[in-house]
């Protein structure tokens, strides 16, 4: 117990290192773009200013911004500073000058603010979590029921009928990205096309879900929203279906051939209890020590599958935001994604730990 402990005090020791390594090289990648939330800032005057009558009046050579508000903004986003002492601004362990000299950034709980949401960077994040979580979740509790059952059924049907019909249904699964498969139920069962307009062409709720509850239409609110979560859980599914399952069976069948399974047949204990108790137990241990690393996947939501079924999640506000080139969004995102994703990995050992006595962290 005690070389666990301190492994896991170890392990815990290096994620500030890590965090602070992963996150130096996102903000200089950032810093070193083209693009940057200054040209941003200069289209988005340009475009005002040719809505106006008489616009470009006060502008500097035609660029849509005056040389005060270019150093303005160099200085509110730490682009007047080197890259490293602009970093240590933002993680919070350098005065801030734009905020008077205090410090102010992400180790105090300020990511910045958003000028295309129009909102604090860190409510802007908070505000997708509950969307991506809903799927993520959703999604991941479907996996374990449909994948886990069929793994089991396919290690003890090996080699026959139904061990060869699933396999070629898990391997089309494998090859079909989920936001491919959203959009082709989506063409199928959501539109006339082909007289089967079961789902909705995408979105989270209805617009008037919130009317309805307030109403006290629950069975209504409850219909539409599994109505318009069973695409996305379909694609979200598809992104573990293969492996999980896959990796289900040859779990069993590698602990069915085990020694102690074979004692276990050999003292007479009936067929169910040595598979589903004795081999089950131990077959988990591969599929268990994932969950510390689909915490990430929880929040994190998906790019493609959002953006194809137009849900307002995490997934949909990193791609809108790489798109507008909203940086300090963009930051904040990665920043949460990569400290679930390094407690995940502490997570994953210390399940590994208990669900599998035969570990010994020394």
């Amino acid at each position: 117990m005690h070389g666990m402990t301190s492994y896991f005090i170890r392990r815990l020791m290096l994620v500030p290192v890590t965090f602070i390594i992963i996150t130096f090289m996102i903000y200089a990648v950032f810093r070193m773009a083209p693009g940057g939330p200054i040209e941003q800032a200069r289209v988005q005057m340009l475009k005002a200013a040719a809505g106006e009558a008489g616009g470009g009046g006060g502008e500097s050579g035609g660029t849509g911004m005056t040389e005060e508000e270019r150093k303005s903004l160099e200085e509110y986003y730490q682009l007047d500073k080197p890259i490293p002492i602009g970093y240590l601004v933002w993680l919070g362990f350098w005065p801030n000058s734009h905020k008077g000299g205090k410090l102010s950034g992400v180790f105090w709980g300020d990511f910045g603010y958003s000028n295309e949401h129009s909102a604090p960077v860190l409510d802007t994040i908070i505000s997708k979590f509950p969307v991506s979580i809903y799927f993520g979740l959703i999604g991941y509790i479907a996996s374990w029921l449909v994948c886990i059952p069929l793994g089991i059924f396919k290690a003890l049907k090996h080699r026959t009928h139904f061990d060869t019909l699933t396999s070629i249904v898990v391997f089309l699964g494998y090859s079909v990205p989920g936001f491919v498969a959203a959009l082709v139920l989506m063409l199928t069962f959501g539109t006339n096309n082909f007289g089967m307009d079961w789902f909705p062409l995408g979105g989270f709720r209805s617009e008037n879900w919130n009317v309805m509850w307030d109403q006290g239409e629950f069975w209504w609110c409850i219909k539409d929203q599994v109505h318009h979560t069973f695409i996305p859980l379909i694609a979200y599914m598809m992104a573990s279906f293969a492996t999980m399952t896959i990796l289900m069976k040859n779990s069993l069948l590698d602990n069915l051939g085990a020694d102690y399974v074979r004692t276990a047949f050999a003292k007479g204990l009936p067929e169910r209890r040595v598979i589903f108790i004795h081999a089950l137990r131990n077959s988990l241990i591969p599929i268990c020590v994932g969950i510390g690393g689909a915490i990430g996947l929880l929040f994190a939501g998906s790019f493609l599958i959002e953006k194809t079924c137009t849900i307002d999640g995490m997934g949909l506000l990193g791609y809108t935001s790489l798109l507008k080139r909203d940086y300090p969004v963009l930051l904040g995102i990665l920043t949460f994604g990569i400290v679930l994703r390094l407690l995940g990995n502490i997570l994953s050992d210390i399940v590994l730990a208990l669900v599998d006595p035969r570990v010994r962290f020394q």
